[in-house]
């Protein structure tokens, strides 16, 4: 079976998108007793507007079985440094292991290129059971800052 990977329109996609987020939800996202799923759809429709909104998914015989989203901008301290910061990424469980991970990163950083980034910032989930740093490290990326959380609701 055959993954590709496609710079494609969030805001034409978002329909078909919507059933993956609550599994990567459930799989990945903290606090979910406190904190539900409910996406500004719109503010990422309007990043895309903008430009500043990378959506890139993976399919399998047509089938959405992952995707990236990040944000281009540049950086808050970097005014001069193009930035790719990832806000989330997926691949359905029944499809990793089969290189689609390289196969969506690659087309990230053909995209990103193409766009003119220079920096790349990716995010691991260290309270999940499936890591990506091997992922990351194989595409080489260095690991370069850790984030604590910590509930103060309630």
């Amino acid at each position: 079976m055959t993954l590709t990977a496609h710079l494609e329109s969030f805001e034409e996609r978002l329909e078909e998108l919507k059933p993956l987020l609550p599994l990567h939800w459930e799989e990945l996202a903290l606090d979910k007793d406190k904190v539900p799923l409910d996406p500004q759809y719109e503010v990422y429709i309007e990043r895309e507007r903008q430009g500043s909104l990378l959506f890139m998914v993976l399919r399998s015989q047509g089938e959405l079985v992952g995707y990236f989203i990040g944000f281009v901008a540049p950086g808050l301290h970097y005014r001069t440094c193009l930035t790719l910061t990832m806000d989330i990424f997926y691949i359905v469980p029944e499809h990793r292991g089969s290189k689609g991970g390289m196969t969506l990163f690659s087309a990230v950083k053909a995209e990103a290129i193409r766009r003119g980034v220079k920096r790349w910032f990716v995010g691991n989930k260290e309270h999940a059971k499936v890591h990506a740093t091997a992922l990351f490290e194989a595409l080489g990326f260095e690991k370069v800052e850790t984030y604590h959380s910590m509930w103060l609701g309630d």
